[in-house]
C-alpha cells in the first residue's frame, strides 16, 4: 500500500463510519466533512488504490453504481431503501447460508450467494 495520504484517510474514514457502501459521490460528500479540498477525481483514483490493495471491496447492486466498503466484514447482505435511496449494511445472520454447498433440484450447487433487500429505511417509514 502508498503511503497513506490525508485525502486517502479522509476516504477511509468516511467508508469505516457509513451505515453501508458508498459511491464515489457519495464518498466525496462525506470525506469533505474533514478534507474539504477533495475532489472526485482524487476520490476515484484513491479508491482504486485502496481497491487494489485489499483495504476495500467493490458492492454491485442490480441496476446501480459502483458502491464500495471497507474490506473484511465477512459475509453480509444489503438494504436498499427505495425512498431515499440509502443502501445499509444487514448485520442479521444470513437467511440463506444454509443453501451453501447444497445440491439444489435440477443438480444446482450452491457455491456463493448475494443478497439485496428493498423496501423502506426507519427514516422514510416515519415520514
Amino acid at each position: 500500500m502508498k503511503r497513506q495520504t490525508a485525502q486517502r484517510r479522509a476516504i477511509l474514514d468516511a467508508l469505516e463510519h457509513a451505515p453501508g457502501p458508498l459511491t464515489p459521490q457519495e464518498v466525496l460528500d462525506a470525506a469533505r466533512e474533514t478534507h474539504a479540498g477533495l475532489g472526485l477525481a482524487t476520490v476515484y483514483r484513491n479508491l482504486g488504490t485502496l481497491e487494489e490493495a485489499g483495504e476495500i471491496i467493490l458492492v454491485h447492486l442490480p441496476g446501480e453504481s459502483a458502491r464500495f466498503e471497507v474490506a473484511g466484514r465477512g459475509h453480509h447482505h444489503h438494504f436498499r431503501c427505495q425512498t431515499c435511496e440509502n443502501v445499509f449494511e444487514l448485520t442479521a445472520s444470513c437467511p440463506v447460508a444454509v443453501l451453501e454447498g447444497v445440491t439444489l433440484p435440477g443438480g444446482f450447487a450452491v457455491k456463493h450467494h448475494e443478497l439485496t433487500l428493498y423496501g423502506l429505511c426507519p427514516s422514510c417509514q416515519d415520514g
